[in-house]
This record gives C-alpha cells, sequence and structure tokens, in this order.
C-alpha cells in the first residue's frame, strides 16, 4: 500500500545483462514520463481517497462494530487485489503485443468509471462491484514499469522507478488528506473529483501521448504465459528474479497493512477521526514521496543498488516495529519518516528486475511480478484484519492492536535476510561480467 532529472547510477548494481537498451522511441519523451507519473498518482489517489472514509462508513453499516468493518474492509481488499492479480499478467503481456499506450488510456478511462460507481453506490454490492472493477484497470502498474524500462537506459531506470514510487506517495498524501475532508462534506464528493481527474488525464493521453515500445520489440499474445500460472513459472525459470520477487512479495504483503488497518488501529488505540486519520496516511505519503524523489538516486549512487535494498528493508521493519508498539500518537508520528526511508528498496529492486530480461519481455516481466503482488495483496487484507479484529477482542486480556503491524515488520526481517544471504552472488556475478 505509494517516480527529476536523469542522474547516472555507479556501475556497481550486480545485474548488468548484456542487452542494450533501444528499444524506446524516445528516450528524452519528458511528456511521456509526465503521463505515466500521473496515471500512478490517480490510481494511487483513487485508493487514498476511499481509506479514510469507508471506515466510518462500514461502522455505520455494521451498527459501530469496529471488528465486524475490519473484516467487510478485507473482503473489498481480497476481491481488489483478485483483480490485480488476474489481470496484470494479461495487462503487461498484452502491452507487449499492443504497446503501452492503449493500456495506460484503459486504466485511466476505466478508473473515471470505477469512481463514478462508487459514488453513486445505494449499498454494499454495487459498492463491491465499483472496487472489483477498479482493481482490474488498475492493474497498470506493470505497464507503466515496461514503459520505463522502454524508454530508460539502465543507468537511470532506478532514479525513474524512484520517481514513480514519489507518485504513489504524492498520490498517498492528496488521497487520504482530500477524501478525508470532502468527506466530512459528502461522502460521494471525492469519487466525482477523482472520476474528473482520470477523465481529464485520459483525454491528455490519447492526445499526448507516444508509445514506447518499437514494432520490432512486440511478441504476440499468449494465453499460456499471460495467465497467473504461466506467470509465476515465468518467475520460477529464473533463480535471481525468483530471489526478487519472493522478497518484493514480503514487502508488498507487509504494505497491505496500511491500507488494511492503519486507519482502524488510530481509530482504535489513539482515538483518531478520520480528518486526523487522513492527515497521518498524507504524512506517511509526504515522506514517502521525499523519499522516492530526493534520496533514491542519491543512495543509490553512493551505495549500489544492492546496498540500497538492504538498507531499505531493514529500514521499514524497524519502522513498522515502531508503529506496533508505540505508546501514543505522538512517537508513532515521529516514526513515519523511519518507516518511509524503506521505500528505497522498491526503485532498486526494480531496477534489479529489469536487467534479467530483454526488451522484448518487459511488459511480461512486470505482469508476472505485478501478479505475484496482487496474490500477496489479496491474501493480506484478509490475513491482516483477522489478526487484528482477534488483538482488540473483548475476551483478550491484554489487548494487543499493534499484532498486525508486528507481522508486517517481521515479512521485513524475513526478507533483509534473504537480501542479505543473495548478496555475495549477485555481487560475484557482477565481478564475472566486469572481467
Amino acid at each position: 500500500m505509494i517516480y527529476g532529472s536523469c542522474t547516472k547510477i555507479l556501475p556497481e548494481s550486480p545485474m548488468d545483462t548484456p542487452f542494450p537498451v533501444k528499444d524506446g522511441h524516445d528516450k528524452h519523451d519528458s511528456s511521456g514520463f509526465l503521463f505515466v507519473f500521473i496515471t500512478i498518482t490517480l490510481d494511487m489517489l483513487a485508493i487514498g481517497l476511499i481509506v479514510p472514509v469507508l471506515p466510518n462508513f462500514l461502522k455505520e453499516m455494521t451498527g459501530g462494530d469496529v471488528g465486524e468493518a475490519a473484516h467487510m474492509i478485507g473482503v473489498f481488499g481480497f476481491f481488489w487485489a483478485l483483480m490485480q492479480f488476474i489481470c496484470m499478467p494479461i495487462m503487461g503481456a498484452l502491452s507487449d503485443q499492443i504497446g503501452r499506450k492503449p493500456i495506460l488510456l484503459i486504466s485511466n478511462f476505466g478508473q473515471a468509471l470505477a469512481n463514478l460507481l462508487t459514488a453513486f453506490a445505494p449499498g454494499f454490492w454495487l459498492l463491491l462491484l465499483s472496487r472489483i472493477l477498479s482493481g482490474a484497470v488498475s492493474a497498470v502498474g506493470s505497464t507503466a514499469n515496461a514503459y520505463v524500462a522502454d524508454t530508460e537506459p539502465k543507468e537511470t531506470r532506478a532514479q525513474k522507478f524512484g520517481m514513480l514510487g514519489a507518485a504513489f506517495g504524492l498520490g498517498f498524501i492528496l488521497g487520504p488528506a482530500v477524501g478525508g475532508y470532502l468527506g466530512r462534506i459528502d461522502l460521494h464528493l471525492p469519487f466525482f473529483v477523482a472520476a474528473g481527474l482520470c477523465s481529464l488525464n485520459g483525454l491528455f493521453g490519447l492526445i499526448m501521448l507516444k508509445e514506447s515500445l518499437k514494432p520490432e520489440n512486440r511478441r504476440p499474445f499468449r494465453w499460456n504465459s499471460a495467465n497467473p500460472v504461466g506467470s509465476i513459472q515465468f518467475i520460477g525459470s529464473n533463480p535471481k528474479i525468483l530471489k526478487l520477487t519472493l522478497i518484493r512479495g514480503l514487502c508488498d504483503f507487509a504494505q497491505v497493512v496500511y491500507p488494511a488497518t492503519f486507519v482502524l488501529y488510530g481509530f482504535y488505540r489513539y482515538g483518531w477521526e478520520s480528518d486526523v486519520a487522513g492527515l497521518t496516511l498524507g504524512l506517511v505519503g509526504l515522506s514517502s514521496m521525499i523519499v522516492q524523489a530526493g534520496l533514491v538516486g542519491p543512495i543509490i549512487r553512493r551505495v549500489g543498488e544492492v546496498s540500497t535494498l538492504i538498507l531499505g528493508l531493514f529500514l521499514g521493519a524497524l519502522g513498522y516495529g515502531l508503529y506496533a508498539w508505540a505508546p501514543n500518537q505522538y512517537i508513532l508520528w515521529a516514526s513515519v519518516p523511519i518507516a518511509s526511508l524503506a521505500g528505497i528498496y522498491g526503485a532498486a529492486i526494480q531496477s534489479l528486475l529489469t536487467r534479467q530480461i530483454g526488451p522484448d519481455e518487459q511488459g511480461r516481466l512486470q505482469g508476472a511480478v505485478g501478479a505475484v503482488q496482487a496474490a500477496t495483496s489479496m491474501v493480506g487484507p484478509i490475513v491482516f484484519t483477522a489478526i487484528f479484529a482477534w488483538s482488540i477482542a473483548p475476551a483478550r486480556d491484554p489487548n494487543l492492536p499493534g499484532l498486525a503491524l508486528s507481522l508486517a515488520a517481521f515479512c521485513l526481517v524475513v526478507a533483509t535476510a534473504i537480501a542479505v544471504a543473495s548478496a555475495r552472488e549477485f555481487r560475484a556475478d557482477q565481478a564475472s561480467a566486469q572481467n
């Protein structure tokens, strides 16, 4: 649950591959990257808008039962991620055949429709349908990453992936903050605003966006490689991609704790209202955006991609642990910058992944990784909300409201261990390639 100028990254990255980057039409098409940046921001905005509003809405539906509201949020999260799991590899593989632009446009106009359905939803089932549609058309992250891989040389990809991470942070700032305040005026208003912004960006892309994938780098669409099972087999065929995807999956699973239980945790433990919850999530997004936009490039240039990955995972584990046991909201707020520094791992791992495959399979790779991410996101809401509901049950003595956040911290500890164990292998591969 959250991408400057191109700066050369030191050639310490352990996964240099021999293929040249010559698969984009225009390596310096700033309008194209701007469109992708805005698309990712709006996707996150659409998610963030509902985060501070939905818990109170569902609490009303359940007569004020926080535990039951948590279970219902888990249902929404499960179906949203299920559609991601199904559609991510399809979108990625399809973008390798027809190009990136059509998929990105589908995302924008589809999100506009999903937000309108949410705004007009009279009850649970239409609200669930709108979240299902949102999950399907939000499966565009793989295509956005493939667009960057098309248009950026490997030396500058990590910085661009960092900028895309900043787009997630920006959306996470605007979404909860705007949703929290507009939701106090009218629960429907935030979704009308999101629908209008998505429509405007779609029109901008329709007119201005250039296709990034050259015809000679396209490959036929095949269902056996576009389904989730085929995608997992594809990941398993490359040991380095498998390790990186496992690390990424653990991190993505841990991040689900934010949309699944973070607001409910604040409601229960610190007595937050929706506006305080929105501002807190906005602080998380602001910190994340600063890290992604301003620190990723300098840190990678300083210590290399592998060390950046390990450092980010460690800081994330520390930050989540502080969240879990913060005795008051002020210590929790002070822990936000530490947890946000985990964001440096995302650009590093994306850059490492793109080095493992040729230009004609970037969409397939990103779709496969996205399917694993969606699978963890599908399981995560159910697991985290169930743990949270169990930990605050009236019969529980003592209550342990931070237990779900502790699990997220543990996942990042495991991911850190895998990265440390694999670092020597990656660096040995680099030394061999340079000799």
